[in-house]
């Protein structure tokens, strides 16, 4: 039988007495914690461990929160956390600040274990809650094809460098790529943290586990897109690749052939015969 793994917090504070006294005190209540004395340290750990919330004072040396956010905020693996902020000032300007940047909650020093714990259970039972609308709704994307609609199939031959070590890796992106997977998405189901996988996957590639993801997508929009029987439109390719916006799309595929897709369609639009493709060569 699989046991839920521990909700997991990182705090994020120059003050050590509070906190270790944060960070001792959500360990009892069965949290699973992680303590960062600086900013700097805060977003590698945030990173790094990926916790289910973050906890962070406004105020720091070289780095303060204000920044911790900013670039959690940044960056695809962290952008969505639950983030609250701990600060001294209960001044609106401060706090509007903080909401500006994406903060979820403010919590005045001094706070108690018990007003901590009611801000915390509120803001993960807010992104329990988002996410169970987006799964739904992901879920809802997914439905099966009709029978009677037949999509075209790309190629058979991978993209991909055979290196055993990173099948695995390679065989999650060839799987899920057109479901607008990320980095996170990627070491999640091989058991890594994004920051190994990312220094893994370049030492033995020379490139990073999104610019795979990227060159898979672009494969299979130069497939559909000279294949002259196919009457899908720029933007119902870019969704059928896993991307939200077409303008996001365009960039990337300008980026990679010179050309936006209109104009590379022109060019290489052909009569691509009816293969059979075996399933296990997908």
């Amino acid at each position: 039988m699989m046991h839920e793994s521990p909700t997991k917090i990182l705090v994020i504070e120059d003050d050590a007495i509070t906190r270790n006294l944060f960070l001792e005190g959500l360990k009892v209540e069965g949290f699973d914690t992680i303590g960062a004395e600086n900013g700097l340290v805060g977003i590698q750990r945030a990173q790094e461990h990926l916790p289910d919330l973050v906890i962070c004072d406004i105020v720091m040396p070289d780095i303060d929160g204000y920044s911790v956010l900013t670039t959690l905020r940044q960056e695809p693996c962290t952008a969505i956390m639950p983030f609250i902020f701990l600060t001294g000032s209960d001044s609106k300007a401060a706090m509007r600040k903080g909401m500006e940047l994406g903060a979820d909650d403010f919590l005045a020093k001094p706070s108690t274990l018990d007003e901590l714990l009611k801000a915390i259970a509120t803001r993960l039972q807010k992104q329990a809650n988002l996410e169970n609308w987006w799964a739904n709704k992901f879920q809802k994307a997914l439905k099966p094809v009709s029978a009677n609609k037949i999509l075209p199939t790309a190629p058979a031959e991978s993209i991909f460098p055979s290196i055993p070590q990173l099948k695995e890796v390679f065989d999650f992106i060839e799987e899920h790529y057109h479901q607008g997977i990320t980095l996170c998405d990627v070491a999640e189901a091989v058991g890594y943290s994004p920051a190994y996988l990312t220094n893994r996957v370049a030492k033995q590639t020379g490139d990073t586990v999104n610019n795979w993801i990227v060159k898979r997508r672009m494969a299979e929009a130069r497939f559909l897109l000279q294949l002259q029987n196919n009457n899908q439109t720029i933007e119902q390719i870019a969704q059928a690749l896993g991307y939200q916006d077409v303008s996001h799309f365009s960039r990337q595929f300008r980026q990679h052939h010179g050309l936006p897709p209109h104009a590379w369609r022109k060019q290489h639009q052909v009569t691509v015969h009816k293969q059979v493709i075996p399933m296990t060569a997908r």
